[in-house]
């Protein structure tokens, strides 16, 4: 049900005037970074943080910083066989 609810929240919005959109777009936005910021749901900034592209490559190049120690680990089992 609670995509017929967004469905029906979409459709009263689009009956506004653009700045009354922009200005309803500006008030949740506050809303959602004073939430993420209160650190009371711990979840979504988890969620926000996996989405932001800087965070995902600077994980990207931790991984292929340890790829090379795995493989060299690996390597290490696979000689004592």
């Amino acid at each position: 049900m609670a995509s017929a609810n967004l469905t029906q929240l979409e459709e009263l919005v689009g009956q506004l005037p653009i700045i009354e959109q922009l200005v309803l777009i500006e008030r949740v936005s506050q809303q959602i970074r004073h939430r993420l910021s209160s650190g009371k749901n711990e979840d979504a900034q988890l969620a926000f943080m996996a989405a932001d592209p800087e965070i995902q490559a600077e994980l990207g190049k931790i991984n292929d910083e340890f790829l090379v120690t795995e493989a060299d680990g690996l390597g290490i089992i696979d000689r004592r066989k």
